[in-house]
């Protein structure tokens, strides 16, 4: 399972820096919105929607919310950052809401289980998702900005991975996720340090502050986001979002704490970027 993991995600890797360093903005940005797409099919499963004509009228209606942001924000031609703020805000305030879902897990199944607020919640995560990662990239060196947003996710994931199987004793989330550990945040947190000590040795001016500031609510937020998809997967009696990713399950495995992520980190580069 470990080599069938480790390759999945070294090809993922590969595909997301060749398409980050050789394709255009407006490229890249397409692009991530096909893999948004790919996850709204897999989502349609969490909200409970069988038929196939009704698994494809929730992929165009999130694919019609994305292009109906990107019109408005001018993604494709000049960026409304404001709006982009507003949305991503919004985003960072839903997943403070679902963070309070978690702990009430199973109780507060009853507030967001619901085929309407499943399909919406869809729709607007995703969406806020692929906005915040188009407004990422469209900084000034925002392909360094979004490597390193990434970079977090990755190492947070990882480390939770690593030490969680190694030294993993105390459940962090036992009716959600039984297989998260403390240890396993703790490691995950511990590689974010050694991020930061990299990345003040190589940039002497960076804010140290604002960079901790950066660095650590978006590792934080990332295990949020994934403890939320295995709340759904839990309450639905699924294993993983689909099988198209060997080791890893469906492409909405691996954006759980991306989709919590992105957004908290463009709002908080935006009020305090430590570069």
């Amino acid at each position: 399972m470990f080599k069938q993991r480790f390759a999945t995600a070294s090809v993922l890797a590969l595909l997301f820096i060749c398409a980050l360093v050789f394709f255009s903005t407006s490229n890249f940005v397409s692009f991530i919105m096909l893999v948004a797409l790919i996850a709204g099919w897999e989502w349609s499963d969490l909200a409970k929607i069988k038929s196939t004509i009704g698994k494809l009228s929730f992929v165009l209606g999130l694919l019609f919310s994305m292009l109906l942001i990107a019109s408005y924000a001018g993604i494709y031609t000049e960026h409304v950052y404001a709006l982009s703020y507003q949305i991503c805000f919004a985003s960072v305030v839903l997943w403070a809401v679902i963070f309070l879902w978690l702990q009430g897990y199973p109780s507060s199944a009853i507030l967001w289980s619901s085929k309407p607020i499943m399909v919406a919640l869809g729709i607007f995560l995703l969406a806020s998702t692929w906005l915040a990662l188009s407004s990422i990239i469209s900084l000034e060196n925002g392909r360094y900005l979004l490597l390193l947003a990434v970079t977090i996710i990755v190492l947070a994931d990882v480390g939770g991975y690593i030490a969680g199987n190694l030294f993993g004793r105390h459940k962090l989330a036992p009716t959600i996720s039984p297989g998260k550990t403390w240890e396993g945040l703790l490691g995950g947190l511990i590689l974010q340090g050694i991020l930061i000590a990299v990345l003040v040795q190589l940039l002497p001016n960076v804010n140290l502050l604002h960079l901790c500031l950066l660095v650590l609510p978006v590792a934080l937020s990332s295990v949020v986001g994934d403890l939320f998809e295995s709340m759904l997967k839990r309450f639905r009696g699924i294993k993983d979002s689909s099988n198209l990713l060997p080791g890893h399950g469906g492409f909405l495995d691996r954006l759980d704490g991306v989709m919590a992520a992105l957004p908290l980190f463009f709002v908080i580069l935006t009020k305090a970027n430590p570069f």
